[in-house]
């Protein structure tokens, strides 16, 4: 039965293979952002726009905020899979 599904699945060999490629790309964006380097440096930028009076402490306080969650998801290790464990 495993060769004869093949068979008629092949057509759809490049959506399956268009599928993979975009899961690929989007663990891949997910790693990125929730990567700690990445958000310290965010965060190390954040705090120059804020001395260089380029936000307000409001607008620094929300961002801050935002990038202290992605800081916490990428240091428990729960970004990147559907059951929450790092690849």
């Amino acid at each position: 039965m495993g060769l004869i599904s093949e068979v008629l699945l092949l057509p759809f060999a490049p959506v399956r293979g268009s599928a993979w490629v975009i899961g690929q790309v989007l663990h891949e964006a997910e790693r990125l952002y929730y990567d700690p380097a990445t958000v310290r440096a965010e965060l190390a930028r954040l705090e120059e726009r804020l001395e260089a009076g380029e936000i307000d402490e409001e607008e620094f306080d929300r961002q801050e905020d935002e990038l202290l969650d992605r800081l916490e998801i990428g240091l428990r290790g729960g970004a990147g899979t559907a059951d929450g464990t790092a690849r």
